[in-house]
């Protein structure tokens, strides 16, 4: 019985996150079932790193207990500290929240390392989650997709703002259509590979 009870509680906590998710909230209770049914459930100590800034992205991850610290490197490769003289580049997510959101669906590196600031639970789902999830439903991948994309949109925006507010809005622009070019150059480049 203590086992089943155990399940029972894991698959309960399981659910809870996935459907406070504001990410998947624009998905319905059975695609949102549906797709914790690709979660794999992983657990993490204290100190431990799930990943490392420059990784490979593989997918994302629902924290469904606990608190991560995301991190970035400065130049020197260092995790920047106060000891630096410059502000930490690092924030603390913890659940209901996710991360490594745009490793699913598009081939990019890590932006930060994740490591976990007390024992961690979380609800890995990975490129090929979404790979069967979009042969198995393609509207429910649809639907993921988009809603990623709207927080990536998003994201972008208000990262657009602050460039604005520190720099000046030619800087922000001209940041943002160079990479947009260099990233059309590049993949002109490689296609002839």
């Amino acid at each position: 019985m203590l086992g089943k009870n155990s399940k029972l509680q894991k698959l309960k906590q399981q659910s809870n996150i996935v459907q406070n998710s504001e990410l998947l909230k624009n998905l319905s209770v059975t695609e949102r079932y549906e797709l914790l049914q690709l979660c794999h459930r992983r657990n993490y100590k204290s100190g431990e790193y799930v990943y490392y800034q420059d990784d490979p992205g593989s997918g994302l991850y629902f924290i469904e207990e606990g608190k991560i610290q995301l991190q970035v490197r400065n130049q020197t490769g260092n995790i920047n500290t106060a000891s630096d003289n410059q502000e930490p580049f690092s924030i603390t997510v913890e659940s209901p929240q996710e991360i490594g959101l745009v490793s699913v669906g598009y081939e990019t590196r890590r932006l930060s390392s994740a490591q976990c600031m007390t024992n961690c639970t979380l609800l890995g789902f990975f490129t090929p989650d979404f790979e069967t999830l979009k042969k198995r439903n393609p509207q429910t991948a649809v639907k993921f997709l988009e809603s990623s994309s709207k927080r990536i949109m998003k994201q972008l925006d208000l990262s657009m703002q602050k460039i604005i507010e520190i720099a000046d809005t030619k800087t922000a622009f001209q940041i943002q259509f160079e990479t947009q070019y260099q990233h059309a150059l590049t993949q002109e480049e490689t296609k002839d590979l």
